[in-house]
């Protein structure tokens, strides 16, 4: 029976945090429910939920745990030296319980992470040893409002600290945001080698550090991520990406100019090609970065421009006229 849950400071593991997390390192798993009793547990990142089973949760290595609660000492010297006692002594009973279900010092490959101010402080943690390159893969710009620009500060300071320590960030972008505010003010705030290109149409959202570990979204809500440290894993995704980067129009430091075929923009060719493939407006607007409004003003536009009259002859117009053989 574990101890009854007390209030107790954010960053410290209560005596009923510390007997579930004894349990679940003996029995591998806990279900959700049981461990409600003691929040702290997922708050300090000492169970995440299981891959094939987000209803449970698995512990992670004591010895793993213990250095990344060590590492937030930096910012209350004083206090956390007193914390680092503690939690030494708490661990060191936890660090002798010999079971198969985890190995000490060894990180999980894959992991999966709820919520985003654990995914964010993932990324935070993984970011504060980064000293080669952040590759990221942005489809779309992120929150929006009050929200959004404490995100953007966030990231931003995040990113700073890697290029002051040398790094060099490359950033892929879909054409649509090419022009975008945000974006112009971040490439002119960011001092180091920042490198920005756009595509037609990028993946999802991706995160690759130092080519050692990738975040990717697990939800379509943004509250579900994979932390993926798997070297064969991080390695396709690394090549993926360099051969769309091989393949974009540079955006930063230096802009290759945009050209315009017989009145068919770059964004227009992107969404005849994706017409004749049969996709909705809905669907086009959501590839291309754009809300559904826009993506109907370029489709009316394009079907001006090649004197369609409806959706099915604009399709064969498309095929007809020869633009998606051209290159943009």
């Amino acid at each position: 029976m574990s101890a009854p849950h007390r209030e107790h400071g954010k960053n410290d593991l209560c005596s009923a945090g510390t007997d579930l997390y004894e349990r679940a390192l003996r029995q591998g798993q806990l279900p959700a429910e049981e461990v409600r009793a003691a929040p702290c547990l997922v708050d300090l990142g000492l169970l995440h939920p299981a891959l094939d089973d987000p209803t449970r949760l698995e512990p992670v290595a004591p010895v793993v745990a213990l250095h990344r609660l060590l590492r937030s000492s930096e910012e209350r010297i004083a206090s956390e030296r007193r914390r680092e006692a503690r939690l030494a002594e708490t661990f060191n009973h936890l660090m002798r319980i010999d079971e198969p279900h985890t190995t000490a010092g060894d990180t999980p490959t894959i992991q999966l992470l709820t919520g985003t101010e654990r995914i964010n402080r993932a990324i935070t943690d993984a970011m504060a040893d980064a000293s080669e390159e952040l590759i990221t893969v942005q489809p779309r710009t992120g929150l929006t409002g009050e929200r959004g620009q404490v995100a953007d500060a966030a990231s931003l300071g995040r990113d700073q600290a890697a290029l002051d320590r040398g790094c060099r960030i490359r950033t892929l972008y879909p054409h649509t945001l090419r022009h975008f505010p945000v974006i112009i003010a971040r490439c002119e705030r960011l001092k180091g080698d920042v490198q920005i290109r756009t595509l037609d149409e990028v993946p999802d959202r991706l995160v690759l550090i130092d080519r050692t570990v990738a975040f990717v979204p697990a939800g379509e809500d943004g509250k579900l991520a994979l932390e993926i440290r798997h070297p064969a894993i991080v390695d396709h995704l690394a090549v993926t990406f360099d051969r769309l980067w091989r393949l974009a129009t540079p955006m930063h430091p230096e802009a290759a100019p945009q050209p315009s075929h017989d009145g068919i923009t770059p964004r227009q060719h992107a969404i005849a090609s994706l017409l004749v493939e049969g996709h909705t407006d809905a669907v086009i607007a959501d590839r291309l970065g754009m809300n559904i409004r826009t993506a109907r003003v370029h489709i009316a536009k394009l079907a001006a421009t090649l004197g369609s009259q409806s959706r099915a002859q604009l399709g064969y117009l498309i095929g007809r006229s020869g633009i998606l053989d051209r290159e943009h």
